[in-house]
């Protein structure tokens, strides 16, 4: 296994649109096992393939404090929601910011685990939120685009500060 490298924003590979899974292989497996490492170590409770300029459906999850549930999610796809939860979110590929977003209370969501086995699962709370926030990963999508123009232009300058 590796800890890979998290892309910080506005890196422009974080907006690429990450490709669908084909054939779950060994190099997919080991991706997976590298993003749970990459993302345990940072440390964080998800990460998206797109974050380590991986651009295939990919995400690792793991909302618990003594990280005793991973969740892979291959091909993720949110098929419901419900609600509205409005809560704090931050991001590997925003490290130190933090900003109120609003997301779906409830989710359902269908996904292929690690070994290609289809599952579906109903969310709620901080699990629902993630799933959310790492599907948009995928998708090119970023929490910072759920706020203004204003804060997003104050994100982008510190995190450009921050790089030099």
């Amino acid at each position: 296994m590796a800890t890979l490298d998290i892309l910080i924003y506005p890196d422009d590979r974080l907006r690429k649109v990450a490709r669908p899974v084909d054939d779950i292989n060994a190099e997919v497996t080991a991706l997976v096992d590298d993003m749970f490492e990459t993302m345990y170590e940072a440390p964080g409770i998800g990460l998206a393939a797109t974050q380590v300029n991986v651009h295939q459906r990919v995400v690792v999850i793991d909302v618990t404090e003594d990280k005793s549930d991973p969740l892979t999610l291959i091909n993720p796809e949110i098929l419901s929601t419900e609600g509205e939860a409005q809560g704090d979110e931050g991001c590997l590929s925003i490290p130190g910011i933090y900003e109120s977003v609003a997301r779906a209370e409830k989710i359902t969501f269908r996904a292929l685990d690690r070994s290609g086995q289809p599952y579906e699962r109903d969310a709620d709370g901080l699990l629902a939120v993630c799933v959310q926030h790492e599907v948009d990963h995928l998708d090119g999508k970023m929490f910072v685009d759920y706020l203004s123009a204003l804060k997003r232009r104050r994100i982008k300058k510190k995190m450009l500060k921050h790089e030099k």
